[in-house]
């Protein structure tokens, strides 16, 4: 008897999240949710993407594989169990040339504590933005995933560590996570690219400096509300390193430090969602003075997206065809310390409209149209100019199209 109302429990706990989320039940989920059945061990799932980008303004197009992802879970016993993605970017890599990428996504060893609190070690991604820890294809509207979520908070973020996650029984709907996992590269920021750059995503990580992360997430109602957050070293050098560069060292040495806040509502076919994110590096003019960049002092944006499944209230209510509008405005040097030269190109909005088809869970066909704004690129920041590039253009107009998978 309790075994069933621990799987009934289970069972809840994963519908809640997949209905609240618009994403199918994948193989990796069942074995998160310990439904797999007692004669399997070893699952495999996976999801995919392709896009084609029209540029309306350039006149030209491209089309690309964009990832195919394969799951590879394995179920120890009834407490512990193995979670891992290998991801191939862009559909191959051939030396010599640019593009193209093989990376695990994640690889780690979960252990169940109880009904209601997990661990997981290795390398796994935080639950930082909307996108970054469930970043299928069938969960996002657009074609490319929000731009916001990609510059700013760089999906998919990996590291390596040890979280602790889960529920918590008193205040229903409350889930909670925390983790501690090697901090950022300093040296590898880039003008115009957040943080990004500088992620380890488990390869020869540095663990003189550390991160810590934490996350609270709510469910009540028709609403879905997350507030998160970061704070981490982006030194990783020796005392004696450290000390040449003028950087501060040790684990929380240089630090940055990242704030985000998302809500989603879901009712009767009606979707809406908003995210703000905000990232400070306090010692951005030690950075620029060392590595000779020109890292800002904060950056912060937001996004606002609605849509309606145009099928709601049809015979065809299992499908769904969503139309969509999202609005996307953050500015990757909202304040900058006094050795750093402003960029406007860095001040960007978007704006999409489009439709979203889902025959099945599983499955999506896209189609959106993009409108981006940026300011002019300050022409003190380009080195050796291209006396052929093309004239740069503050606005831009797209169209896309894109399929995916996931299972």
């Amino acid at each position: 008897m309790k075994k069933l109302l621990y799987k009934l429990f289970l069972i809840t706990c994963i519908s809640i999240t997949i209905n609240s989320s618009a994403q199918v039940l994948t193989k990796e989920d069942s074995l998160n949710a310990g439904l797999v059945a007692k004669d399997v061990s070893t699952l495999i799932g996976g999801y995919g993407e392709a896009a084609y980008r029209n540029d309306i303004d350039r006149k030209n197009a491209s089309i690309n594989l964009t990832r195919n992802v394969i799951f590879i879970g394995h179920k120890f016993n009834n407490r512990i169990s193995f979670f891992s993605e290998t991801e191939i970017e862009d559909a191959k890599i051939e030396g010599g040339e640019a593009g193209g990428e093989i990376s695990l996504e994640q690889a780690f060893i979960k252990f169940n504590i109880n009904r209601n609190n997990y661990i997981a070690a290795g390398l796994f991604i935080p639950r930082i933005g909307t996108i970054n820890e469930n970043h299928l294809p069938t969960t996002f509207n657009t074609v490319a995933r929000p731009r916001l979520e990609t510059k700013l908070i760089p999906s998919t973020w990996r590291e390596l560590g040890l979280s602790i996650y889960g529920t918590i029984p008193a205040i229903s709907g409350l889930n909670y996570s925390a983790a501690l996992m090697n901090g950022l590269n300093s040296a590898n920021f880039e003008g115009g690219n957040g943080i990004r750059s500088g992620r380890f995503e488990g390869k020869d990580a540095s663990a003189s400096n550390l991160a810590l992360t934490g996350a609270l997430l709510y469910y009540v109602g028709s609403f879905r509300i997350q507030v998160s957050g970061y704070y981490g070293g982006s030194a990783g050098l020796s005392p004696r390193e450290a000390d040449s560069l003028r950087l501060n060292s040790g684990a929380f040495g240089t630090p940055v430090a990242m704030e985000e806040a998302n809500i989603q509502f879901r009712k009767s076919g009606f979707y809406a969602s908003a995210l703000f994110a905000a990232i400070q590096i306090p010692d951005a003019e030690a950075l620029n003075i060392a590595y000779a960049k020109n890292v800002p002092a904060a950056m912060m944006g937001y996004y606002a997206e609605a849509g309606y499944n145009l099928l709601e209230k049809t015979k065809y209510k299992n499908k769904k065809l969503i139309s969509f509008v999202r609005y996307e405005n953050f500015d990757l040097n909202s304040a900058l310390p006094t050795n750093a030269i402003e960029n406007d190109q860095y001040k960007q909005s978007y704006l999409f409209a489009g439709l979203a088809f889902l025959p099945l869970p599983g499955v999506i066909v896209k189609a959106d149209f993009e409108y981006q704004t940026t300011g002019e690129p300050n022409p003190a920041l380009v080195i050796n100019p291209s006396p052929v590039a093309p004239k740069y253009l503050t606005n831009r107009s797209f169209v896309n199209l894109g399929i995916g998978y996931s299972f």
